[in-house]
């Protein structure tokens, strides 16, 4: 009877190690009925430390479109979905926890790219969408009201153009605002323009970087841009395969990070509100990467830390962060959706 009961304790226990270790590296399949099991397929690779939620959202048919770009506001506990395709809705908003809220269309959108919700510690942010539309309200980038109300426009609609006054763009990729209003500008995604432009709260503009090549300060492609608390801007430069830093306040150029990217190009880049990690979007490889930040004062060079595989054709494209819960949201071109992803430490918070 010892015996058995021995044996039944190490296979219970052999069972949950193997439970353990595919929770931490394994690879994961919500497959349903009916769907289409690769849009939640995915590997965990490294470190673990995110996890897909899959009670997010709670309604996921009301992805009709290609996923371009995701939004979070951790005041207001909502997140915004921009999307595209023929007769459907351009934004989708959703709660934190799933829950589906509304959807807006308007016609002075077109093509939206890139999505951002301002305002900072405000409950109710505005919106901020950049759209590559080559039509009459394309090239430019809007300001909405939560509720799609257009207030504001960057940029010459319909007008492709490099012109600093009046302002002008070519397919702008993204738009990064801080605390403190100023915004910056990644400008284009494959126009004419390859340009990182910082505007004053007024609208003015700062300094710009907007030159085409593959040199220190030069770009090709734009992508995707934040802002640190160490006045550090960073840009995923993506038709060169790297990230450049640059002083916020000065503009002047401070590193460049290549070697994490020799398979795919950085696509998206967001930092975690413990300022530990970088979260890197690979679309071509279909990667999620997190990269250690360094601390103030060093550049270094990067150092992939955990990889979240998605599987092939998911294409995820921009991210964004709850900088409360650390939730990461990302937005999904192939698998027409956007998913959540939530921190193992700490019972789900970073903070």
């Amino acid at each position: 009877m010892k015996k058995r009961s021995h044996t039944c304790l190490i296979a219970s226990s052999m069972a949950s190690l193997v439970l353990l270790m595919m929770v931490l590296y394994g690879t994961f399949s919500t497959q349903q009925p009916g769907s289409h099991s690769f849009r939640h397929d995915y590997q965990l690779l490294g470190r673990p430390l995110y996890k897909l939620d899959l009670s997010w959202p709670r309604n996921p048919e009301m992805f009709t479109g290609d996923v371009f770009g995701v939004a979070v506001n951790q005041y207001s506990g909502v997140v915004y979905v921009a999307q595209r395709g023929d007769n459907v809705p351009k934004v989708l908003v959703f709660t934190t926890d799933g829950d589906f809220l509304m959807s807006w269309n308007t016609t002075t959108l077109e093509m939206p790219h890139g999505i951002f919700l301002a305002d900072g510690a405000s409950s109710n942010p505005t919106v901020w969408i950049t759209d590559v539309g080559n039509g009459p309200y394309g090239h430019c980038i809007k300001q909405y009201s939560p509720s799609g109300k257009l207030l504001q426009v960057l940029g010459t609609p319909g007008k492709a153009g490099s012109g600093l006054n009046p302002l002008q763009f070519d397919q702008p990729a993204e738009i990064f605002i801080h605390d403190s209003g100023e915004m910056y500008i990644v400008d284009g995604d494959g126009g004419m323009n390859n340009r990182l432009i910082k505007l004053s709260k007024e609208q003015e503009v700062l300094w710009m970087h907007g030159e085409k090549g593959q040199g220190l300060a030069q770009f090709y492609i734009p992508h995707s841009v934040a802002v640190d608390s160490a006045q550090r801007v960073w840009v995923a430069d993506r038709g060169n395969k790297r990230i450049q830093v640059f002083n916020s306040i000065t503009g002047d150029w401070l590193g460049t990070w290549g070697s994490c990217f020799t398979e795919d190009a950085p696509y998206s880049v967001r930092l975690t509100p413990d300022r530990k990690y970088f979260v890197v979007v690979q679309l071509n490889t279909n990667q999620i990467s997190l990269l250690d930040a360094p601390p103030v004062g060093l550049i270094g060079q990067c150092r992939v830390v955990s990889v979240i595989q998605l599987a092939d054709e998911v294409k995820p494209h921009l991210v964004d962060l709850d900088l409360k819960t650390g939730a990461l949201y990302v937005a999904e071109i192939g698998a027409q959706q956007a998913q959540k992803f939530t921190p193992f430490s700490l019972g789900g918070s970073f903070l």
